[in-house]
């Protein structure tokens, strides 16, 4: 039997950058995946693919919409090759996927084929091509979330479909019925909404994004609109039934009012679940929650104190950046290290175009709390940057505390919004004000332009360009 210092339950970022890190520290790694690829949802059948459709099919709408005011003509009819769009979206995530296969004899880990299973507290069982036992001093479980669904929704992955089924349809719809306006529906729905699908998002909450920031997502849905997406809010799906192939869903509006939306394909994005089956969790002891999570303490350590659990299992924001981060927090804590995660701090990020990012407190937020802040905001429009690139929609809103002007929250819709974001988070880790932020130099031309004056802005109203 071979036995671990650490062994790795799933091989998502989490998990594999946990078994990284387990290994620079010095450890003998093992990492245990039931799938045929390294890589977790989020390069399988999660963030990478989705980015990758997301980018082809924004290059297709700038050809048809936007490379004549450029000056460039097409001879002919631009078309899409759904087929190869797809085959090109597979090659990405198979390099992505290879990429992690490669790090994993870089460091010495073992890689493990077959679905993981405590015996008891040090010994897992892995069923794979052959049946194997490994002991372990310490596990760490990283076996993510699967798409959650409705009660009365029968998901048959051809015309209702999950995020998976989506990002390798044969076809693009005619009119693609979303379920769910968060982050992965959104997403998918503008990808096939460039490519010439109808799209309707029916939402149950009053807003899409209902996390975000409401003035993010109020931009957001303006947007949308102009891009001729359908959005209800407010909407509670009661049926979905598909007859041959058209799939009718069935909703009720905030006025009780039954409403039908008749289309080809239905998305169903209602988010995500903890996915801990087959893991015999109860054999080493380790409580799981009503809600499918496992339970950690702060440590996230489970109640097996060998045992730890990361990511999308336990509590917290299903991202993958913020399962990294505890990745390497349970690797360092193992280590006998005292690492930190500030979970105030983890961005989040909407790969629509325009993006949508946002780091620390909403103003709703803040009201609940009753903090006096203050706001700072500054149009994308506004910039020389963005009229150059014709990416006018957006701004950057900056709340800062009211009497110390330290930075509470950012939060921005625009282009490049995904990468900008990474300022604002530097920022608030060092605890800036939005004076400090304001008297940085900033290269022009640049969408980062906008979090200057967004600062400039909530420092006594002196933004210089509006």
């Amino acid at each position: 039997m071979n036995s671990y210092d650490v062994a790795v339950i799933g091989s998502g970022p989490g998990g594999y950058v946990a078994a990284i890190r387990c290994a620079q520290l010095g450890m003998k790694t093992a990492i245990i995946e039931k799938y045929a690829t390294l890589g977790g949802t989020c390069l399988n059948v999660g963030c990478i693919p989705s980015k990758a459709l997301l980018d082809s099919s924004h290059h297709y709408e700038d050809a048809i919409k936007h490379f004549e005011e450029h000056g460039i003509d097409i001879p002919g009819e631009v078309k899409v090759n759904l087929k190869q769009m797809i085959a090109r979206k597979q090659a990405v995530v198979d390099q992505t996927t290879g990429g992690i296969d490669f790090l994993m004899k870089k460091n010495t880990i073992d890689v493990y084929q077959g679905l993981g299973s405590f015996k008891d507290a040090t010994h897992i069982t892995i069923s794979g091509t052959e049946t194997i036992e490994i002991e372990a001093k310490n596990t760490i479980i990283a076996t993510g979330s699967k798409p959650s669904s409705l009660p009365f929704i029968a998901i048959d992955k051809e015309r209702v479909i999950t995020s998976t089924e989506a990002l390798k349809l044969t076809e693009i719809p005619k009119h693609l019925i979303v379920i769910g306006g968060g982050v992965i529906g959104l997403e998918l729905g503008q990808v096939y909404k460039r490519l010439g699908a109808e799209v309707t998002v029916i939402e149950y909450m009053d807003r899409i994004i209902p996390t975000m920031d409401a003035g993010l997502s109020k931009e957001l849905n303006k947007v949308l609109k102009k891009q001729k997406f359908k959005i209800e809010t407010s909407h509670k799906v009661k049926s979905v039934e598909r007859k041959g192939n058209e799939v009718i869903v069935k909703a009720d509006n905030k006025k009780g009012e039954e409403l039908t939306f008749t289309g080809d394909y239905c998305l169903v994005s209602v988010g995500r679940k903890p996915y801990t089956d087959g893991l015999h969790a109860e054999a080493a002891g380790v409580k799981i929650t009503e809600r499918g999570q496992i339970e950690v303490n702060a440590h996230l350590q489970t109640s097996a104190k060998n045992i730890y659990a990361i990511g999308d299992v336990v509590k917290g924001a299903m991202l993958a950046h913020k399962a990294e981060e505890e990745g390497v927090f349970v690797a360092e804590t193992i280590a006998g290290q005292k690492p930190h995660i500030d979970y105030n701090l983890i961005p989040g990020v909407v790969y629509t175009w325009p993006e949508v990012a946002s780091v620390g407190k909403t103003e709703e937020q803040l009201q609940e709390a009753k903090v006096d802040y203050k706001v700072g905001s500054f149009p994308m429009r506004a910039l020389g940057r963005s009229r150059a690139s014709m990416d006018l929609d957006g701004f950057v809103k900056i709340l800062a505390d009211k009497t110390t002007d330290e930075i509470l929250g950012v939060h921005m819709i625009g282009a490049r919004a995904a990468d900008m974001i990474a300022e604002a988070v530097v920022a608030m880790e060092f605890r800036a004000s939005a004076e400090d932020v304001s008297r940085m130099s900033h290269a022009h031309p640049t969408f980062t332009e906008a979090i200057k004056e967004a600062a400039l802005a909530a420092t006594d109203n002196r933004a210089l360009h509006i």
